[in-house]
């Protein structure tokens, strides 16, 4: 499996076609609707979230609820774009119009002047417009079809919010992942520890009242993948890697963690690693899962937990220095419509990354030409691993 997006943050609209998707899978729009939604919620969103509606139309690839096992093709409307027309429009317009709308003044945090200097455009505008985190709608539509597989698969994903600003969310593991997505879903800032959610959505206001931003830590934790996807045999199909990589891919994240992640350095190996314990109903499955459901850049059964994170949103309304490209005066940054914390919202996001990896492995591991048999290969892989 993989997918392409295309479109700019103020542009008509954006897209992704995904391929590899097998054949005679269910899927239906409002599922992926529903997953668009939730991206667009949570406590510190811009103004952005109340001028779009993001709901896709499917293009191509499925035929009365059904995948067709050809490219889907996935289409989200920036509504946006008829106050941009003349600004992002892909018809020419003349020299004066142009020098007018040259954005030259690069912002500090965002790709605007490596994206300028990379590509050799004068105008910025080139390059903030996709370098937009507004990609990630699309991001997000093609993991809701990842999700919709795992989940029929017997897989199933889950994101929230573990840190803002330093505000960190205490540990609650006894709770299943259905109760992780309940309480999730009903929290304005998509925290699990009711106990810290009023404390995050302050730290929150008191950044926008302060023309800052902060960032935070997410974490998704999926149930059901069975031990042995992805692989020990070569440095690029250990699947934790291509997890940390994605992760890593959204904007504004910084850093990714699998199990204790950076912790482990702290420790001593046996407060590390898990021990190993057979039954006669489920195999073998570890006492502990301190290592987030890998060894070996492999699953091992257990619950996965990954964790990615997210600096502050550059966009700050109380802007820093920067130099403008053309006359390389130094000047305050201009401040453009931002939300003073993302963190919930890339929750959403991570999640949707993170399944679409985790089905891009089961697909490569399985025949996957045909829904049906996928799942009739993974079962029968399920019972082989039970009798191990």
């Amino acid at each position: 499996m993989r997918y392409l997006t295309s479109g700019e943050s103020h542009g008509k609209k954006l897209l992704t076609i995904v391929e590899g998707v097998p054949a005679n899978m269910p899927l239906l729009k409002k599922d992926i609707d529903e997953s668009l939604l939730r991206r667009q919620k949570g406590h510190g969103r811009g103004r952005r979230m109340q001028i779009e509606k993001d709901l896709v139309e499917i293009t191509g690839g499925v035929r009365h609820g059904y995948t067709l096992g050809s490219p889907i093709g996935l289409l989200v409307n920036n509504d946006d774009f008829k106050h941009w027309t003349d600004i992002m429009g892909e018809d020419p317009i003349d020299e004066d119009a142009k020098i007018r709308r040259v954005v030259s003044r690069p912002r500090p945090g965002h790709a605007d002047l490596n994206g300028a200097m990379k590509y050799g455009h004068r105008d910025m505008r080139n390059v903030l417009e996709r370098s937009s985190a507004r990609e990630t709608t699309v991001r997000v539509a093609a993991g809701a079809v990842a999700k919709i597989m795992l989940k029929q698969l017997g897989i199933n994903v889950v994101g929230y919010v573990k840190e803002i600003a330093g505000i960190k969310a205490k540990e609650i593991e006894e709770l299943t992942i259905e109760e992780r997505r309940d309480i999730s879903e009903e929290s304005p800032v998509r925290v699990l520890d009711k106990d810290v959610e009023q404390e995050m959505m302050d730290a929150i206001d008191q950044a926008k009242a302060d023309g800052d931003s902060i960032g935070g830590v997410c974490e998704v934790y999926v149930e059901g993948m069975p031990a042995g996807i992805g692989s020990y045999v070569h440095y690029d199909r250990k699947l934790d890697s291509k997890l940390a990589g994605a992760v890593m891919s959204i904007n504004a994240f910084k850093g990714a963690e699998i199990g204790l992640g950076f912790e482990a350095a702290r420790k001593n190996g046996s407060e590390v690693h898990d021990e190993i314990i057979w039954n006669e109903e489920d195999g073998f499955s570890r006492r502990t899962n301190r290592l987030g459901g890998f060894e070996g850049g492999m699953t091992t059964g257990m619950p996965l937990v990954i964790k990615g994170v997210m600096k502050p949103i550059p966009t700050l309304y109380k802007p820093l220095q920067s130099v403008d490209i053309e006359s390389k005066e130094v000047f305050s940054a201009s401040i453009e419509r931002s939300d003073s914390c993302a963190v919930p919202a890339a929750s959403v996001v991570m999640e949707h990354v993170v399944a679409f990896e985790l089905a891009k492995a089961i697909t490569e591991e399985f025949n996957s030409n045909q829904f049906p048999q996928l799942k009739e290969a993974l079962d029968a892989y399920r019972e082989e691993l039970r009798r191990f």
